[in-house]
């Protein structure tokens, strides 16, 4: 089906009547098995969808879950329909599918159950009590558990957020490997010289990928910050170069590589540099490099600024999954199938601390999490790592036994305290259930 076909079928979904939804999603479910159907006494392995959610009312079920505009990307009654329509409202890049899709098996759901305060709680309680468009597990190649809410399908394209920031740092790795980025301890002027002269300009390409530049950039999502103005400039529209953009941000509060502080604009550097040393769109060395490599069942998309770079430090677009098989891909150190995609060495490099750079460790980083490259690193011996989006977009990582959980949702704020507290006490629950 071609991506202009793709559109309009998911415009058609999205005007069916729940019911007639979720006969269409059960009939095409069968689309992508590849495992055996399960025995006597078994249940139907695949995905589950549902036309409700927690508090469905005030995310537009009655209108059924509309796509938002350009102005109203943010407003409740349209999170829905834009964090799974997003490239409809955004100029975006296509990512195609896989020439041949790899397919992932299927298991019987298995009971799952977790603590979160002084409750104990199954997965579905789970969903009941939190705005999960999509949530998916699986261990290695086989899907354990995928189900949808709020009219959502598999065939959905649900937005990535700040996810994006980690496949943008596995591509530096890449092009490192291959020899167009010469040392990540180059200066970003090296590969943007319009950046020449500027605080970012003289800072190195790892502080960038570890968010230690130094450079002052405010992201507290109250609509005013430096976040927002960078937002409003990309997404505009105009033919306006992204560095002169990031050319506006040029204070430096702290020497390089000493203090790790959350920005942004460090990933969307990352893809101005990426773009000028691979000589090519960052989707499409994504595509390249990446994402036909893996099998990736279903077009995916990067949003585009005026000038037609990706937007670095959000906005892919694609189907669970397709973020599953990354998962997996990260599971495995950058090995698909016997084949190494991302170097071993990069990947782990990326998901630990160099002993220079305590100020990067969990629970000194922030009060929970560690930082590596573009990645957020879990606390305890284990290395295992995580994705995180603005409003609960989150994949999380388990190398030891493979199991990668991935989990969209529409959180009513974009970041919330306390909002990962029971997710990843479903995660770590899961992990002591089905990680052995």
């Amino acid at each position: 089906m071609s991506w202009e076909a793709c559109r309009r079928h998911g415009r058609i979904l999205l005007s069916l009547p729940a019911t007639l939804l979720f006969v269409w999603a059960s009939a095409h479910a069968q689309d992508v098995l590849s495992s055996p159907r399960p025995g006597a006494g078994e249940a139907e392995a695949g995905p589950v969808f549902s036309d409700t959610g927690p508090d469905a009312a005030i995310y537009g079920a009655a209108d059924g879950y509309p796509v938002g505009s350009r102005a109203a990307t943010t407003q409740l009654d349209r999170l829905v329909g834009t964090y799974s329509h997003f490239d409809e409202i955004f100029p975006s890049r296509r990512i195609p599918a896989a020439t041949t899709p790899w397919r992932f098996k299927r298991q019987p759901e298995p009971p799952i159950e977790y603590t979160f305060g002084s409750q104990r709680l199954t997965i579905a309680d789970y969903l009941k009590r939190n705005p999960v468009t999509g949530l998916l597990i699986a261990k290695d190649d086989a899907i354990l558990y995928e189900h949808y809410q709020y009219s959502r399908t598999d065939r959905d394209r649900f937005l990535s957020q700040s996810m994006a920031k980690t496949i943008v740092a596995m591509l530096v790795g890449i092009a490192v490997s291959e020899g167009r980025i010469k040392s990540i301890d180059d200066p970003v002027s090296t590969y943007v010289p319009h950046l020449a002269g500027t605080e970012y300009g003289s800072t190195s390409i790892r502080a960038l990928l570890n968010m230690a530049s130094g450079v002052a950039f405010s992201e507290i999502y109250d609509g005013q910050d430096d976040i927002a103005r960078l937002a409003r400039a990309l997404f505009s529209g105009q033919e306006k170069d992204a560095a002169t953009i990031i050319a506006q941000f040029n204070t430096r509060s702290v020497p390089p590589g000493t203090k790790w502080h959350y920005a942004s604009i460090e990933t969307e550097i990352l893809g101005l540099v990426l773009r000028s040393a691979t000589a090519m769109p960052v989707a499409d060395y994504l595509h390249d490099r990446i994402w036909d490599a893996i099998g990736a069942e279903a077009d995916a998309s990067w949003a585009i600024d005026g000038g037609g770079q990706e937007i670095a430090f959000c906005c892919v677009n694609a189907t669970l999954r397709d973020y599953a098989r990354f998962g997996r891909l990260l599971a495995h150190d950058g090995t698909w199938e016997g084949r190494q995609l991302i170097p071993k060495q990069w990947i782990l490099d990326a998901t630990t601390v160099r002993p220079a750079d305590n100020y990067l460790s969990p629970k000194v980083a922030t009060s929970y999490f560690g930082y590596g490259y573009q990645i957020w690193l879990l606390p305890g011996e284990q290395r295992r790592f995580a994705l995180l989006g603005i409003r609960g977009q989150i994949i999380l990582v388990d190398p030891a036994s493979k199991l990668v959980m991935v989990h969209t949702a529409v959180r009513q704020k974009p970041s919330e305290p306390g909002s990962l507290r029971e997710p990843l006490a479903l995660w770590f629950a899961a992990l002591e259930q089905l990680g052995k």
